[in-house]
């Protein structure tokens, strides 16, 4: 007969060790209570090291998400010197290629970016040919967004996980399934936990924990397209690249009048970007080789087959950017949890008595995320401080 398992205690119990499950677990650890994270699998392999490591502050939208992303990006530099993985902050570049392209350059610097408390600057075509050997001056101009930073996924997300385990004293639950939730109480394939609050992070699993409450919601999958490629010639790039498509993807931009003549203009010249969700972002891997992408496939599930039109767009993009040939090293999926209505980028959700679930709906959660679990575990501790009064 087997032997019972003891029950775990905790004060707060996390599902998920995505960027969101670290996120909270580090903001209860640094309020002295301790934290137990569950995670399905023996690593992280979802959306949070599928992707392209951008801490990016200039394309959140002003208001809420772009104080959260200001937020989290003090908390990835805390990370960063703690946890001893490599951060870049020498910010994002924006190229703009097209007359509709410099336009909302020129109308975000002169308008939004000096509103919304914005930290850029437009770089002409002098400034272009001064930066690395005017491998982009064929480029129209830029926008040099200076607050951006950039991580490698892959060794960021383990070197946190080991500095909330070794030096704050989180305790982590691998290769555990956790089955169900309610107040106070986990079921795990590594046996029942009592917690005095449960936070679910579970990204894109919208069945096995909370689905009643996922359901009115209306969850998708988005699945992108993903490649890491190798410059012909040698690169120290210093930045994470976009390109004036990304003005019709992120917030920042994508309202402004400016934004909806590019978006005509590339719905008369390029269309099938359009259907393909593509804009193109380029991140730099610590080896020397650039992840680049974007491409959004919205459904139910995350289907396993990638379409070569997609990645054929994606590297003429790419290659047009550098402007040189690419080496594809590495092909993959990403995946991020959204939503059948857009209008909010994440959720929170009070499911019951003493369980949270938090989820986001855009793939911006390497950007938010550290802000948004700060703000969630503060609301949480007061509520408890207020009950116990």
């Amino acid at each position: 007969m087997d032997a019972v398992k003891p029950v775990r205690e905790t004060d707060i119990a996390i599902v998920g060790a995505g960027i969101l499950g670290l996120s909270h677990a580090y903001a209860a650890a640094l309020r002295g209570l301790r934290v137990t994270v569950f995670e399905r699998t023996g690593t992280p392999t979802g959306a949070s090291i599928r992707n392209f490591g951008q801490v990016l502050v200039t394309g959140q939208p002003p208001g809420p998400m772009l104080a959260l992303a200001k937020a989290s990006r003090a908390i990835w530099q805390h990370w960063a010197s703690q946890a001893g993985f490599f951060a870049r902050e020498a910010g994002c570049l924006l190229f703009a290629r097209t007359d509709c392209e410099v336009a909302v350059i020129d109308e975000f610097v002169e308008t939004r970016a000096q509103s919304g408390g914005y930290d850029v600057a437009r770089l002409d075509q002098a400034a272009l040919g001064a930066l690395y050997d005017g491998r982009f001056a064929h480029h129209r101009a830029a926008l040099h967004g200076r607050e951006d930073m950039q991580v490698f996924s892959r060794e960021a997300l383990p070197a946190i996980i080991a500095y909330l385990r070794d030096r704050l004293g989180v305790e982590f639950v691998f290769d555990t399934l956790v089955r169900h939730v309610d107040d106070g109480y986990l079921d795990t394939t590594a046996g029942a936990c009592r917690a005095a609050h449960i936070v679910v992070c579970s990204g894109h699993d919208y069945l096995t924990l909370l689905s009643d409450a996922l359901a009115e919601i209306g969850p998708r999958v988005c699945r992108l397209q993903m490649l890491r490629v190798r410059p012909t010639r040698e690169i120290a790039l210093r930045h994470a690249l976009l390109t004036g498509l990304s003005c019709l993807h992120y917030g920042a931009f994508s309202d402004l009048p400016s934004a909806r003549a590019l978006l005509d203009d590339v719905r008369r010249t390029a269309p099938e970007l359009l259907d393909a969700g593509i804009h193109l972002l380029a991140s730099p891997a610590p080896d020397g080789s650039v992840i680049i992408g974007d491409s959004h496939d919205y459904n139910s599930d995350p289907m396993p087959f990638n379409d070569e039109r997609v990645d054929r767009h994606l590297l003429d993009l790419a290659e047009r950017l550098f402007d040189e040939p690419l080496a594809v090293v590495q092909r993959w999926q990403g995946v991020y949890g959204s939503r059948a209505r857009h209008e909010r980028p994440f959720s929170v959700l009070k499911a019951s008595r003493g369980v949270t679930g938090v989820w986001m709906h855009t793939g911006v959660g390497m950007s938010v995320g550290p802000g948004l679990g700060e703000s969630v575990m503060a609301e949480i501790v007061e509520h408890r401080m207020r009950s116990a009064a």
